[in-house]
């Protein structure tokens, strides 16, 4: 794969907000030794079964664990990751391998985990590092001990500190509850794990389903799902909450759907439930029923780009200030459905809003032929 030459000039992030520069698949299932490279607005392109999806999910599944989430939870099908072609060793193991590069104030953080698919399902290998230097390892020792032994940089009287971590989670999470940070060495370790983490959290894998966002929907959170089922009741909320916003979204709806449209709302249906709906401006109001599969796949990806954290169903770092957090979308099918019109007007309201820096998109298509050489995007073409 290789990344185009339209690289971010003029999409410039905030140097201290912590972000996934880099994914690796050194072995997930149909990727060996693949890096790509992650800009503020990268498109993924490539035929079917060149590894987009494989590559959001894997993305997906380093977040999740950033987060806490235990393995089994993350990888409900473990084997399905591990590469086909690949052979057990002596004692029936396989397994897979994924990491990423996360940017900030600590500098390029690179963060690389070894997971064993069968017999068991466990991480077996674990490394955090910055500037050449390990500031935490892993490993496992003993096969029968549900752990893994763990090291990390301390630089005080002792070069390292070792204790046993489980093998069912990420350790990078763990670190600020086992480092005292009381040397250089060991604040070192707390400053980029937690650079590792805030760049992993607030991740939305994003695909919408239109068949399922024609039905009326029953009031929740007011949280945008990932296949975007609730888009009424998200609206129902959103609407009121932030006018100049919500007038950028209604902006972006009438150029992307056919018709005049006004205003884009929610009302109440029966049951409880609520509809959304486009005012026509002439006292016409369209029910989500009667548009299009492309129409609403751009709609929702437009809502999508245009709230935030507190919107869509994520898990954000609470601990960290929001002007230093990034939401990264994962859009597989990005162009899935739209018209010409329709996704080159999604591509400009991405790249002004990842220009901004809050919003990081990764999108995945077929051909990206029509975004390719665009100002602020980062084309990554996949080879089946």
């Amino acid at each position: 794969m290789a990344a185009s030459p339209a690289e971010t000039a003029s999409v410039t992030p905030h140097p201290d907000r912590p972000r996934i520069t880099e994914l690796r698949l050194s072995a997930f299932a149909g990727h060996r030794r693949a890096v790509l490279p992650l800009g503020p607005l990268t498109v993924l392109a490539g035929p079917s079964g060149c590894g987009k999806t494989t590559a959001l999910r894997a993305y997906d599944a380093l977040a999740r664990l950033g987060g806490g989430a235990e393995l089994g939870v993350v990888f409900p099908d473990p084997v399905a990751c591990v590469p086909e072609r690949a052979r057990p060793d002596a004692q029936r193991r396989r397994g897979f391998r994924i990491g990423c590069t996360a940017d900030g104030a600590a500098g390029p953080v690179r963060l690389d985990v070894a997971v064993q698919a069968e017999p068991e399902l466990r991480i077996v290998g674990e490394r955090l590092t910055a500037d050449g230097i390990v500031l935490l390892e892993t490993a496992l020792r003993d096969p029968g001990r549900r752990a893994v032994q763990a090291a990390w940089h301390t630089a005080g009287t002792a070069p390292v500190t070792r204790a046993p971590l489980p093998d069912d989670r990420l350790g990078t999470p763990l670190l600020p509850l086992r480092v005292a940070g009381k040397t250089d060495g060991q604040r070192r370790v707390l400053a980029a794990a937690e650079q590792m983490v805030v760049a992993l959290r607030s991740v939305f894998a994003c695909d919408p389903r239109p068949g399922r966002m024609r039905e009326p929907v029953p009031t929740g959170s007011g949280r945008l799902l990932g296949g975007c089922d609730n888009l009424a009741d998200v609206l129902w909320r959103t609407r009121a909450e932030c006018g100049r916003r919500h007038a950028q979204f209604v902006a972006a709806v009438r150029v992307g759907c056919a018709g005049p449209v006004a205003d884009v709302l929610a009302e109440p249906a029966v049951g409880g439930a609520v509809r959304a709906l486009l005012d026509r401006g002439d006292g016409v109001r369209t029910g989500l029923s009667r548009l299009g599969d492309g129409e609403l796949r751009y709609l929702a990806l437009a809502l999508v780009l245009f709230t935030g954290p507190g919107v869509l169903e994520v898990d954000p770092a609470g601990e960290v200030p929001a002007a230093l957090q990034t939401l990264t979308v994962l859009a597989d099918g990005f162009d899935r459905g739209l018209d010409p019109w329709q996704r080159a007007e999604l591509l400009r309201i991405a790249a002004r809003m990842c220009g901004r820096g809050h919003v990081r998109l990764v999108a995945a298509v077929p051909d990206a032929s029509w975004a390719a050489g665009t100002d602020g995007v980062t084309v990554v073409d996949l080879e089946p």
